[in-house]
C-alpha cells in the first residue's frame, strides 16, 4: 500500500478520484473526526462513510475514524479551527445538532464560516424510546406522565442541553399539549450510545435520538421505540414503529447527516471531498446502508449545501427563540 500511495500522480489519480472527476489533490492518509464518544449518529457517519468511500476506492487507504467528544461537538469545532484548519485529508462528522450549537452561540465565538460544508448522505428521523421493560408503550403515555408528575420523567439524548436531541423532545412536548418547556428534564451526554446506556441502567425513563444510532439496541431487544418523528411510517422493516402523528402529537424532526472540513482546506482537496461525498452518496453501497439503518434521502453539496445549511441555522435560531432557549 505505501508503494502505491508514493506512486506517480497520474496512477494515483486514476485509480482512486471519484468516477468521472479530476483534481489536483491526491488522497493518501485520511481521517474522519466524530466529535462524540463511540456508537452514536456521528460514530456511525464516520464509520460506515469512511468503510464506504474505501470500498468504492474513492481514498487508497481505510480513513482513520477519531472520537473526539466534548461540548456537544464543540471541542472538535475548536480543534479543526485552531489547529488543523489547512489539513486537507481531514472531513468531520455533522448534523443537525451542528447546526443547532451554531444557531445558540453554544460553540464559543465559533460560526458557520470558519469550516467548509462538504455534502450530506441522508436524513436520519428522530425517534423518542424507553427502555424494553417500561411500562409506558405509547409517546402520548409518557407525555401524560411527565404532565402528572415531570420531576419523574427524565430525558436523555446525545447533544447538548439546548441541542437537536433536546429540541426533538421540547417539540413533541409543545405537540402534546405541555405548554411549560422548562418543566421538561433533559441530560445531556456525550453520543447517543451513552444515552441509551444510562436508559438501560435506569438513571433516566426515556431516550431522545435518531433511527441509526437506536437500531442496534432494538435489534437487541434492549429499548422499545415510542414514536418515529417522521411525516408518515418509513418503509421497509421500520414501519413496524408508529408515527408521533398518528398518536395525535403532530411533531415532526429529521436530523440530517454530512460533513464539514476546515475552513483553510485548498479549492482543490475541497472539490475533491464534494466529489466524494457525492459520489458515496449516490452508490448501490450507500442506498444499501440507508436502507439497511432508516436514513432517507437527502443530498445537498458543495455551494447548495452551504445555503442548505445557512437556512438550518436561521431556522433553528427561530425555534429556539419561540421556545425561550435564545433571547
Amino acid at each position: 500500500m505505501k508503494k502505491l500511495i508514493a506512486a506517480g500522480a497520474a496512477t494515483l489519480f486514476a485509480t482512486f478520484a471519484p468516477m468521472g472527476a479530476s483534481f489536483a489533490f491526491e488522497a493518501g492518509n485520511t481521517e474522519c473526526i466524530a466529535p462524540a464518544n463511540a456508537g452514536g449518529g456521528w460514530d456511525f457517519t464516520c464509520r460506515q462513510v469512511g468503510k464506504a468511500l474505501y470500498d468504492l476506492k474513492i481514498v487508497p487507504s481505510p480513513v482513520q475514524v477519531t472520537n473526539l467528544a466534548g461540548g456537544g461537538g464543540g471541542v472538535a469545532f475548536a480543534e479543526v479551527v485552531a489547529k488543523r484548519n489547512g489539513d486537507d485529508s481531514l472531513i468531520v462528522a455533522a448534523s443537525s445538532a451542528t447546526t443547532t450549537r451554531l444557531a445558540q452561540g453554544a460553540f464559543p465565538g465559533a460560526s458557520r464560516d470558519q469550516v467548509r460544508w462538504l455534502g450530506t448522505i441522508g436524513a436520519d428521523y428522530g425517534v423518542i424510546a424507553v427502555a424494553k421493560d417500561s411500562p409506558v408503550e405509547t409517546l402520548a403515555d409518557l407525555f401524560e406522565a411527565v404532565k402528572e408528575n415531570p420531576s419523574a420523567v427524565s430525558f436523555a439524548g446525545g447533544s447538548a442541553v439546548g441541542g437537536w436531541d433536546h429540541l426533538k423532545v421540547l417539540v413533541a412536548a409543545k405537540a402534546a399539549g405541555i405548554e411549560d418547556a422548562r418543566s421538561i428534564k433533559y441530560v445531556a451526554f456525550e453520543g447517543g450510545g451513552e444515552a441509551v446506556t444510562q436508559l438501560l441502567g435506569g438513571h433516566v425513563q426515556a431516550f431522545s435520538g435518531d433511527i441509526s444510532e437506536t437500531k442496534g439496541f432494538v435489534d437487541s431487544g434492549d429499548l422499545k421505540v415510542l414514536a418515529v418523528l417522521a411525516e408518515e411510517r418509513l418503509p421497509g422493516e421500520f414501519g413496524k414503529f408508529p408515527t408521533a402523528k398518528e398518536q395525535g402529537i403532530d411533531a415532526v424532526g429529521a436530523n440530517w447527516r454530512g460533513f464539514y472540513a476546515p475552513g483553510g482546506m485548498s479549492d482543490e482537496a475541497y472539490d475533491f471531498w464534494v466529489d466524494a461525498i457525492k459520489t458515496t452518496y449516490e452508490s448501490e453501497e450507500w442506498k444499501a446502508v440507508m436502507e439497511a439503518n432508516g436514513l432517507m434521502p437527502l443530498a445537498e453539496f458543495g455551494d447548495d449545501f452551504n445555503a442548505f445549511v445557512s437556512g438550518e441555522i436561521a431556522n433553528t435560531e427561530a425555534l429556539s427563540r419561540e421556545i425561550g432557549i435564545l433571547q
